[in-house]
């Protein structure tokens, strides 16, 4: 007879539970690496955000004039000043730049940004690179303008000299 008071007289006793599958095997998260469940999956491990470093970066980089990357924080508040002032007048939004990169910039819970030991050095490579692109775009746009303008003026001298 079996204990199972749901088993039928005669009935078959159910079979061992298999073992556990080994740690890091498909859809079982390493043992190194302990995880807290959250909302969204699994979140990261110790005091780490579960905010993107590297789409805050992009955020500030891109959007930061306007705010979105307070937004993005959780920083509602001050990503409406942010937003109404249009970065500071850019002055804020460069310093954010900055303090994103820098590792200083943190969510609303004062937490560090996921991903910014692994991606730090790429940002900055990257950041660095769009800013002398964009110096070097610039200097040559206000060389193109300034050749015009002294075409300009020698067509006009010219014109002036035939009337």
């Amino acid at each position: 007879m079996s204990n199972d008071p749901y088993a039928a007289d005669g009935a078959q006793p159910l079979p061992p539970t298999p073992p556990a599958p080994p740690a890091g095997a498909y859809g079982v998260p390493p043992q190194s690496a302990p995880v807290a469940a959250s909302a969204y999956g699994y979140a990261p491990a110790g005091n780490e955000s579960t905010k993107s470093f590297v789409v805050t970066w992009l955020l500030a980089y891109l959007l930061g004039w306007l705010g979105v990357d307070r937004f993005y924080l959780g920083k509602v508040g001050t990503g409406i000043l942010k937003l109404i002032t249009l970065g500071g007048f850019g002055i804020w939004a460069l310093i954010d730049l900055i303090l994103v990169l820098a590792g200083a910039q943190k969510d609303k819970e004062g937490r560090p940004l996921q991903g910014y030991d692994q991606h730090k050095k790429m940002a900055w490579i990257i950041t660095i690179v769009l800013w002398v692109l964009g110096g070097a775009g610039s200097a040559a746009n206000l060389a193109n303008q300034a050749d015009d303008f002294s075409q300009s003026s020698i067509v006009s001298v010219e014109a002036s000299a035939v009337l």
